[in-house]
């Protein structure tokens, strides 16, 4: 019994790493994506300055700077976790407006922002993977961090 559970203990360390990060670049970035095209959507029909007026009510940045900023984001980060461009630097982006929406948004659903906060952290610890343009353009640069090209 012991060398089975041994044997089942065993094999999560046989996941490969550029597995586990292209996942996480897909997944939280198709998430954030989905989100800034409604944004996107509902600048048609002002629904989006709506929700950062009336819903979101973030202190210190007025609502339609708030809806703009988001909107970019949510468009333009996952876009660079796709490619795995400048992975760590969009991951970190990306936790910092999850942390932002947890604690001023939706301070209960702290069950899924936690599942995003840790998808993004492990790209900023770990980055992207093999499979990503950080690591053809900067594996030379910065071979500690990226692997050898």
């Amino acid at each position: 019994m012991i060398a089975l559970l041994s044997r089942l203990d065993s094999l999560p360390a046989r996941i490969p790493h550029e597995l586990l990060a292209l996942l996480a670049r897909l997944s939280v970035g198709t998430i954030f994506l989905r989100s800034g095209l409604l944004k996107l959507d509902g600048w048609a029909d002002g629904t989006t300055l709506t929700l950062f007026r009336e819903e979101y009510r973030l202190p210190l940045l007025p609502p339609e700077f708030a809806s703009y900023l988001a909107t970019a984001a949510e468009l333009s980060l996952p876009l660079l976790l796709f490619l795995g461009l400048f992975t760590r630097p969009a991951a970190l982006a990306l936790l910092g407006m999850t942390l932002v929406i947890e604690i001023f948004v939706y301070p209960n659903a702290f069950d899924t922002h936690g599942v995003w906060a840790v998808a993004l952290l492990y790209l900023a610890k770990f980055g992207p993977g093999q499979f990503a343009l950080d690591r053809l353009l900067f594996a030379r640069a910065i071979p500690n961090a990226y692997g050898r090209a």
